[in-house]
């Protein structure tokens, strides 16, 4: 069985690597308000839907806890999400201090803190959510951390295919530009104010095993304070 997961690991990791740097179906290809299959099979975080609009939703998503990696710094979302998801696979495998073994839940998590400049690093913290029999006393583990989430509002744009470097930029700013205009776009402004770049996260919902229907998203989140008082002028 270790033999299996191991093997298992390496396939799927070189997958990770492989899929998105070849630049196998496009992540341009749009994706419309599809709910995530993998949502079907295993547990993903529960949320509202506030507003659709054109290429976007509204999403409030209830409190949780995820269990995160520190920051990575790297040049390359592709690989830092591949060490941060390792890291993420041995803990689930029982690499913590019960030595559990815990299910595997959608989606893998990237929260990216732009760099200045093309050629400088940008910080990356991967993110597992933990499944609600665990969310009570989530297993530490060497090198993770708990991030408790209270009630959190996104803006969400999704895309297909295999994630590439090239994509997550890109998909991050036409989310961007079809909020423009709008009081959630006000409302990311506010809260993202001060900031060099503005955070963005990106969601993986698929195993690298699967290469139809693949669904990712681009997350932009916003204080719902200031959100409800920009709706309400």
């Amino acid at each position: 069985m270790v033999d299996f997961n191991l093997f298992k690991l390496s396939f799927l990791l070189s997958l990770f690597s492989h899929g998105a740097n070849m630049g196998i179906y496009p992540s341009s290809r749009h994706v419309a308000d599809l709910f995530p299959p993998t949502c079907n099979r295993i547990e993903c975080p529960t949320y509202d839907l506030i507003h659709t609009g054109n290429g976007f939703e509204i999403r409030r998503y209830n409190s949780a806890e995820w269990m995160s990696t520190s920051p990575i710094d790297d040049i390359s979302f592709v690989e830092a999400t591949r060490t941060g998801f390792l890291k993420l696979f041995e803990y689930i495998q029982g690499k913590n201090e019960y030595n559990q073994q815990i299910e595997m839940t959608a989606p893998v998590i990237t929260q990216v803190q732009p760099s200045d400049g093309p050629f400088c690093t940008s910080a990356f913290v991967i993110s597992f959510y933990v499944p609600k029999k665990n969310q009570a006393n989530p297993p530490p583990a060497k090198g993770l951390h708990v991030q408790k989430w209270g009630t959190t509002y996104v803006a969400v744009r999704q895309f297909g295919g295999f994630v590439a470097d090239t994509d997550v930029g890109q998909e991050a700013s036409y989310l961007y530009k079809s909020l423009a205009g709008t009081v959630w776009s006000d409302a990311i402004d506010k809260s993202h104010a001060g900031e060099n770049a503005t955070l963005y996260t990106v969601a993986q919902y698929n195993s690298p095993f699967e290469f139809e229907n693949r669904v990712n998203e681009i997350w932009l989140s916003f204080d719902p304070d200031k959100a409800f008082q920009t709706v309400s002028k």
